[in-house]
């Protein structure tokens, strides 16, 4: 028997070999010591192989589910081998064979799936440019392969959002990807001949049975072959199929456009907490916001279409006349109907790989009865759903003739196929049913003979038929009978008459239920015919479930359809954050206007006042209008962007060795190298993680960029206040504050976002609200007092936005002369007063603003004279 485990082992040196062996999963010598430290389970050593004792753990049969998906969450791969001979027939170790390998990247059980999210496959491989990536990935669940060409830099980004978590690359490849920013993801690493590109081209056709590779777009692009090669490859020979087997419920191979999609990267989509809030759980997230599906279909499509929103006008206007179509039709009737569904989608997968479990089917039977009454509930807005939704009535026929109403869990255990389908079934189920009459029977009969009144028959598994009888009764056996087994209280015997009789009635019951076994394959390949209209279904229901979802909120918070227009341009009238307006009793609604002549927005507002929020409620309302979902506001006109950016927060990364700075360069870089006059930018206080000086240079230096270089709409908060005065030097720059009132040396937010610039920050007051020593709250209002005289004494921070240049003094009274002329002044000092007074609002400017800039100019006085 080693050397059979060690010889199967030999082909799966990297993956954990569950070996049956009985009622049990045998795992054997680093494998079991693995397996028993993963699973909590015990390790035990029996015999010697080698001279060595042979170190053992197992996991029962019927529990293998619940310890492989604690092994997958792990990240472990486990290869299942399973006894496919007969032990009757036997006369070494019963013959043994892997049928499956479960991977992170390809579990298809329900059990060990989540139900609302997907769990990917990916394969890369170099492309021809060497900076750039050719990837494939799919969902094995749901049977469709996608490619495309990425860099490398942006390939960590891309696997997350794509919820891939099992990489298969060249063993070439292997260490540059050893990377920190992959660690959540398990690389598999295969041999560089997976990846040759002459052998991909030919077994790619192979199993897809085509000519040529031109259909899929990818006729010359050999490195988008050989990854998706090596992608289906690894899948079908993990799903127990031949080498050359193609994936029975391989939908498509399709080309990923990234211009077809609003691009969010992995940053924005945790700053606008888009699946998982800032600080884990996904309690106050927007999917959560958004999700009241019915179905865990609709649940993975909404998730899917909030990660990749689209720029395609047309898709966008179908959906949201699908979300139109179904507000004033959504009742409790089609609630119920969508209840009824079930993972159409996954189901198919299942019944593809011959995997799917007898009570699953049923309730595939079940759905498909139910799916007319849907139907006639649809309005015609779902023509192309409806079309998917009419399938062929002898699938539902089929499994109502075939299937029991209320089968077993497990074709194992038999009762699964209905009395009067096949005749031999039933011939080998009546003689089975009659042993217990006989038993019955039988166990009077042996009573009277014997006159051992608590004589019993019963049966075992293990021992089969047996008779009974107690120890105090043995002197009344008779003489026919033969010893079975000794009990401590009493005997098991057995006839020549009972032996005949268990001889008939176990084969009777072994070949029903290989009869049985034999009829649900044969149902599984009738259905195998279904499986791309299951597929189709299934995605139809999820798009149902989805506009439902998205009308029941629109109805309840009363959201708005948003409209799109050619220009670039965004108006929200009486805007809302999804997510917050549902946890605050009365949410301040706010407006939001941008077009090419207001592109940015230098916010400013004290702590606390609702500036991060009011970025996030725009971006997210930008987002879920690609989505083809409502909107939380009054009414909304935008045009097509291109990406969302998000500069919001930060930390500092320690396993990569950055400083929160740093973390925050590293991300304000790429948007200025990426962002276009088509994105949306959020800055949220950049450059507050260094000196004063410097970080008001770099936030100056960014927003100009953003402003006269990208051009992007931007939302742009700070609180350095030199900033403000940008408007009067950059066109399309205007200022936007968060209100606050304060009284009695306390601070109330109003969260009203104004036209112009704030006065103040209120950090004090903010920090006084959140507990900090009243004594040190005083001593800061004092050091503040003095640093404010201070700087209007000294000007120990300029205004950045002066530049001061040397040169002969000329008389005050030619200054005012020229002024009052309307001559150019052409002097430094002339040029210094006028760039002062140019800097001002006469109708914004505060008491303290006026009062500072008057001990400027006599200071800029005092150095030419």
């Amino acid at each position: 028997m080693m050397q059979q485990y060690l010889r199967i082992k030999s082909n799966y040196q990297n993956v954990l070999l569950f070996y049956r062996m009985g009622d049990f999963y045998e795992l054997f010598g680093d494998d079991a010591e693995r397996g028993a430290k993963l699973l909590g389970i015990t390790l035990t050593s029996r015999g010697h192989s080698n001279q060595q004792a042979i170190r053992m753990a197992g996991v029962p049969v019927h529990a293998l589910e619940q310890y492989l998906a604690r092994l997958v969450k792990a990240g472990e791969s486990v290869a299942i081998c399973e006894q496919i001979g007969d032990p009757a027939t036997s006369k070494g170790p019963v013959e043994r064979q892997v049928l499956r390998v479960v991977t992170p990247g390809t579990l298809t059980d329900e059990g060990l799936l989540p139900e609302r999210e997907e769990r990917c496959l990916a394969a890369v491989a170099r492309s021809k440019e060497r900076h750039r990536a050719a990837l494939a990935w799919m969902s094995l669940a749901s049977g469709e392969c996608m490619l495309c060409e990425l860099d490398w830099v942006d390939l960590a980004d891309f696997l997350k959002t794509m919820q891939c978590v099992e990489l298969l690359v060249p063993d070439s490849l292997q260490p540059t990807l050893m990377t920190s920013s992959l660690e959540s993801i398990v690389i598999k690493p295969l041999a560089d001949w997976y990846f040759e590109p002459e052998r991909a081209q030919r077994k790619l056709k192979e199993r897809l049975g085509v000519a040529s590779m031109k259909g899929y777009e990818i006729a010359h692009e050999p490195a988008l072959q050989t990854a998706a090669n090596a992608l289906i490859e690894y899948a079908a020979k993990n799903s127990g199929l031949s080498d050359d087997a193609a994936l029975p419920h391989l939908q498509s191979i399709r080309r990923w456009r990234s211009e077809a999609y609003l691009t969010l990267d992995h940053v924005a989509c945790r700053n606008l907490e888009l699946v998982e809030s800032l600080h884990g759980g996904t309690s106050h997230c927007l999917l959560n916001r958004l999700d009241q599906c019915r179905t865990v279909a609709g649940s993975r499509l909404i998730r899917h279409r909030l990660l990749h929103p689209i720029r395609d006008w047309l898709e966008i206007g179908q959906r949201q006349q699908q979300v139109r179509a179904l507000v004033p039709l959504l009742d409790e009737n089609l609630i119920a109907k969508l209840d009824a569904m079930v993972d159409f989608e996954r189901l198919a997968t299942r019944i593809a790989l011959a995997s799917i479990k007898p009570r699953e089917l049923a309730s595939l039977r079940q759905a498909l009865a139910a799916l007319p009454s849907l139907m006639v509930m649809l309005p015609e807005a779902f023509q192309s759903e409806l079309d998917a939704l009419n399938l062929d009535p002898k699938l539902l026929n089929d499994l109502k003739q075939q299937l029991l109403d209320e089968p077993a869990g497990h074709l194992r255990d038999g009762a699964v196929i209905r009395d009067g389908f096949d005749e031999e079934l039933d011939e080998l189920r009546t003689l089975d049913r009659d042993c217990d009459h006989y038993l019955a029977a039988f166990e009077i009969k042996e009573r009277e003979r014997s006159g051992i009144s608590t004589l019993k028959v019963a049966f075992n598994s293990v021992h089969g038929f047996y008779i009974e009888v107690s120890q105090g009764q043995l002197s009344r056996v008779p003489d026919d009978y033969r010893r079975r087994q000794t009990l401590k209280n009493a005997e098991r015997f057995i006839t020549p008459e009972l032996k005949a009789f268990e001889d008939k009635a176990l084969s009777a019951r072994e070949r029903a239920l290989a009869r049985e076994r034999k009829l649900y394959e044969a149902l599984l390949s009738a259905l195998l015919n279904h499986v791309p209209a299951l597929q189709a279904a299934g995605q139809a229901i999820a798009r149902i479930d989805v506009a439902q979802s998205i009308a029941s909120i629109a109805i309840a918070s009363q959201w708005c359809q948003p409209e799109f227009a050619t220009d670039q341009w965004l108006r929200i009238e009486q805007g809302r954050h999804p997510v917050l307006e549902t946890l605050v009793e009365s949410y301040i609604a706010n407006d939001c206007e941008m077009h090419e002549q207001r592109r940015m927005a230098i916010i400013t507002g004290p702590n606390m006042g609702g500036k991060s929020t009011y970025m996030r409620q725009i971006a997210l309302t930008v987002l879920m209008a690609h989505c083809g979902f409502f909107v939380p506001a009054k009414s909304c006109q935008l045009g097509i962007f291109d990406r969302i950016f998000t500069r919001i927060g930060a930390s500092d990364d320690l396993a990569g060795g950055r400083s929160t700075f740093m973390v925050e360069m590293t991300e304000a870089a790429a948007i200025l190298h990426h962002a276009s006059k088509h994105s949306l930018v959020l800055m949220d206080e950049i450059g507050r993680g260094t000196s004063t000086y410097d970080g008001l240079a770099l936030a100056q230096a960014i927003a100009e960029q953003l402003a006269q270089g990208n051009r992007s709409l931007c939302l742009f908060a700070t609180h350095y206040f030199e900033l403000t005065s940008l408007p009067q030097r950059l066109e399309a720059v205007f200022n936007l504050h968060l209100s606050a009132a304060e009284g009695r040396g306390t601070i109330k937010f109003l969260h009203q976002v104004r036209e112009g610039a704030a006065s103040r920050s209120y950090g004090i007051q903010v920090a006084r609200l959140a507990g900090l020593p009243s004594t040190v709250t005083r001593k800061a209002s004092h050091l503040l007092e003095n640093l404010e005289q201070a700087s209007r004494e000294r000007l120990i921070q300029p205004d950045l936005f002066s530049t001061m240049i040397e040169s002969e003094p000329v008389q005050s009274l030619q200054v005012v002369d020229a002024l009052a002329a309307n001559q150019p002044i052409t002097s430094a000092f002339e040029q210094a007063i006028r760039q002062a007074l140019q800097s001002i609002n006469p109708d914004e400017i505060s008491p303290r603003d006026a009062q500072a800039l008057l001990y400027e100019l006599k200071k800029i006085s005092d150095q030419h004279y």
